[in-house]
């Protein structure tokens, strides 16, 4: 009888209007390094984004309240200007994937995902009129010039995995389905596009790690950890937004309506899981067994590229005006975030 009582009354109470934000950034120690390179990747990159009346009107007012310049300075601090160039296209590109696809979605002939990995896998003979082929072509390109067929590979099996989970979540979008926490996780970790962006640190620093240690079962820890803490802290930041849109692929009503938890005791929960993921990644760093001093090198390299993205992605996401418009150095200060209200 109390339980009905309670169950009540807790249906009674009005909807909360704020949350507080985990103190993910205390909890992570790593270094924060900015590259110096990054006003001019910027500029580049903008002209390179917007040639061709591409991002037009308010779609361009959010490219330059994202600040991607500065996420990628931060992720490959000690890159090269050009390798940072291409990192900074190609997650500007990331970004704005939907929008740079509009001219051809309209149209129903094929998908971005078709016309993507076919520009990929074939780039000397597939041809395709759409700017969003025209711009794969380009960073792809640049790429291939210096980076490994290992890190090639990578990359293109990679895109493919991101590709194929986002049709998943789109289906689930479409069908209002909440997945359960441990599908929402594993399709999670490729509907970030985390996997192809560290594949970018390989490239931006000119490594060439064998198949078998990337294959490594802490190599793979490692990222995975990475990906996780910065998917999921995202999740958190991106949620007041998410919300207001009736979004629900967010691991915060995931878990809400898994665990049976209201939204500041999911916050909480979802954050404990990012510090967790953190510290797996302390863990998993000590642990590195030695492939001799040349692979050793580069594996200390590409792992402190995983912690730049892990230190970077928290520091900026407050930087960026992508989850708390421009007051975010005032979340950060005071981790209070006002809910906004449901758009109709």
């Amino acid at each position: 009888m109390a339980s009905t009582s309670t169950s009540c009354l807790s249906s009674l109470q009005p909807p909360p209007q704020k949350f507080i934000l985990p103190d993910l950034v205390s909890h992570c120690t790593f270094d924060i390094r900015i590259s110096r390179h990054r006003k001019q990747i910027t500029s580049e990159t903008k002209r390179w984004l917007f040639q061709g009346n591409n991002l037009m009107g308010q779609k361009r007012e959010s490219y330059h309240g994202l600040k991607a310049g500065l996420l990628t300075a931060m992720c490959y601090p000690n890159a090269g200007c050009p390798q940072l160039r291409v990192c900074n296209d190609f997650l500007s590109y990331l970004f704005h994937l939907d929008n740079l696809s509009d001219d051809m979605d309209k149209r129903g002939t094929t998908t971005t995902a078709d016309i993507v990995l076919n520009t990929l896998y074939h780039p000397h003979s597939y041809t395709s009129p759409a700017r969003v082929s025209k711009m794969t072509k380009d960073y792809w390109r640049r790429i291939i010039q210096t980076a490994s067929p290992g890190t090639q590979q990578r990359f293109i099996e990679t895109f493919d995995f991101f590709f194929q989970s986002i049709t998943e979540q789109a289906r689930d979008r479409q069908a209002g389905m909440i997945p359960d926490l441990e599908s929402y996780i594993a399709l999670r970790r490729d509907t970030s596009g985390c996997k192809t962006s560290f594949v970018l640190i390989e490239y931006a620093y000119n490594l060439d790690i064998p198949d078998e240690v990337m294959d490594h079962p802490l190599i793979r820890s490692l990222g995975e950890a990475t990906n996780d803490l910065v998917t999921w802290s995202n999740d958190i930041f991106s949620y007041n937004v998410e919300q207001s849109k009736g979004d629900t692929h967010n691991m915060i009503p995931v878990v809400m309506k898994q665990q049976g938890l209201d939204l500041q005791a999911a916050v909480d929960f979802v954050g404990e899981l990012c510090a967790q993921s953190i510290d797996r990644f302390h863990d998993d760093r000590a642990q590195l067994p030695s492939w001799g001093p040349e692979i050793d090198r580069d594996v200390a390299i590409y792992v402190q590229g995983l912690a730049d993205w892990i230190v970077g992605s928290l520091h900026w996401s407050f930087e960026s005006e992508r989850y708390f418009g421009k007051t975010g150095r005032e979340v950060k200060k005071s981790r209070v975030v006002n809910l906004l209200p449901r758009r109709r």
